[in-house]
């Protein structure tokens, strides 16, 4: 019988249990956010916003009881340099606890457990705006005649997964040389 037993048991010893919540809190703070299993994220969000707590402290105390959990110095000194000074004016509530739709392999409930504040989201809003910048339309240059010696660019947009076909290397080539006849045609115009 589990009478008057807190927590969930996560199908896990004490010790593997214990050692499993300590490395995703670390990925936690090191990241800010982690996707997990919903029973996973409920029992860590406890454990990480009473790190949080240690770190506003701020004391060697509260530094050693958070180094027995996280063995990561530099995860630590991030967590009582960043994560809890920005915390100061709030009483809890450090991590939110998103649901995002069930595990294709066994179905289980995933959530998303992330660090609350404006200026975290904003970091690793840049962080997530620098993976979109990968794919941004590259601008390419024609050469189109109109009349006789008169030329005019024009810009077209080619994404980075065209260009990586080949199909757009071939139309930079042309654009760049203007041709295999326009290349002659301009350098006997620059001739005369």
């Amino acid at each position: 019988m589990r009478h008057g037993r807190r927590g969930r048991k996560l199908n896990r010893t004490a010790s593997h249990k214990k050692a499993m919540l300590n490395n995703i809190a670390t990925s936690l703070f090191e990241h800010g956010a982690v996707n997990t299993t919903s029973a996973k994220a409920k029992e860590l969000r406890g454990m990480a916003e009473r790190l949080i707590t240690f770190a506003k402290r701020g004391d060697l105390h509260a530094r050693r009881q958070v180094l027995r959990r996280i063995r990561n110095q530099v995860v630590v000194s991030k967590l009582f340099d960043e994560i809890g000074p920005g915390y100061e004016n709030r009483a809890g509530g450090y991590t939110r606890v998103l649901k995002l739709g069930p595990r294709r392999g066994d179905s289980v409930e995933m959530c998303r457990i992330e660090l609350v504040g404006e200026e975290l989201r904003s970091e690793y809003a840049e962080q997530s705006s620098s993976r979109d910048e990968s794919v941004k339309p590259v601008a390419q240059k024609e050469v189109v005649e109109e009349s006789g010696d008169d030329t005019v660019e024009e810009e077209d947009q080619v994404t980075d997964s065209e260009a990586s076909t080949g199909d757009s290397e071939d139309a930079e080539e042309t654009s760049e040389n203007g041709g295999d006849e326009d290349g002659e045609e301009k350098s006997e115009k620059e001739k005369a």
